[in-house]
């Protein structure tokens, strides 16, 4: 993979600017795209709102450290590279973090071809893995459509031998080419697998429940989230879900075909 371009998504967490901007600007030379971080909090703030595929990580920080940030990537997205910044000074704390998940450290001063190389290591598998993670979900959703087929037809159900467990039936909801898988929260729109967040996956659940009606505000956040809030912020929690699921299942999103506000009164979904 001699180009990382529109693949590599880069979080750099280091309070040092020199530091960050140079390793930024390296990484970006090789393609990749990067944001930076000074601290823990602002570190934790982009994590929430943005997808990375790769984590720089210095082991000393202020206000939060690498340790407790480590810990809190990996109970958030388990899966996700971050790799130790440290001195030789800290390579005790550096161990400790392997221990707890990081991939590799790397010792300041760095060797830019080292870092471009293991970078393009690193974001390749991660490239492979999604691609596998990919394949096994749409296999999946495939058993569940030939399930939901099968329990459409009682006669095919019988010479089958399955049985049309209630459970089974509750936990895939299939509306048009959407199909939802409760249990596992995941969902595929025709022959895309959606990937959304927890929370996101609620909403288009209610959302899929009462299509094609209008689903307002405060009823889509307390049957999705159950918090009971005023009308505005129920209206500012739905919006920032609605872009989310926006960004899954719209080939534009700025012009949404499925997804669509109700001005003053919540959203609907209309899949055919």
């Amino acid at each position: 993979m001699g180009n990382m371009n529109k693949i590599g998504k880069v979080l750099i967490i280091d309070d040092e600017a020199n530091l960050r901007n140079t390793l930024s600007r390296i990484l970006q030379k090789a393609g990749c795209e990067t944001l930076g971080a000074v601290d823990g909090d602002q570190a934790l703030n982009l994590l929430s709102v943005s997808t990375f595929d790769l984590v720089y990580l210095d082991i000393h920080l202020p206000k939060i450290d690498g340790i407790q940030i480590l810990k809190e990537i990996r109970s958030r997205e388990p899966d996700l590279p971050v790799i130790i910044l440290t001195g030789y000074g800290s390579l005790h704390s550096s161990i400790e973090a392997l221990r707890l998940g990081a991939i590799d450290y790397m010792l300041k001063p760095f060797d830019p071809e080292i870092l471009v190389a293991q970078a393009r290591i690193v974001l390749r598998d991660r490239v492979i893995n999604r691609r596998k993670r990919e394949i096994r979900d749409q296999i999946n959703f495939l058993q569940a459509e030939l399930l939901l087929l099968e329990l459409e037809n009682p006669k095919e159900i019988t010479s089958s031998g399955l049985s049309p467990f209630p459970e089974t039936q509750n936990r895939f909801h299939k509306l048009g080419s959407l199909i939802l898988d409760r249990q596992a929260q995941r969902a595929t729109f025709g022959e895309q697998v959606l990937t959304l967040p927890p929370s996101a996956f609620q909403y288009l659940s209610v959302l899929t429940d009462h299509s094609p009606d209008v689903v307002d505000y405060r009823t889509l956040v307390v049957e999705a989230q159950q918090y009971d809030v005023g009308i505005q912020e129920a209206k500012e929690l739905s919006k920032w879900h609605v872009h989310v699921i926006r960004k899954s299942i719209e080939e534009n999103p700025q012009k949404p075909r499925y997804l669509l506000n109700v001005r003053g009164i919540g959203y609907r979904l209309l899949i055919d």
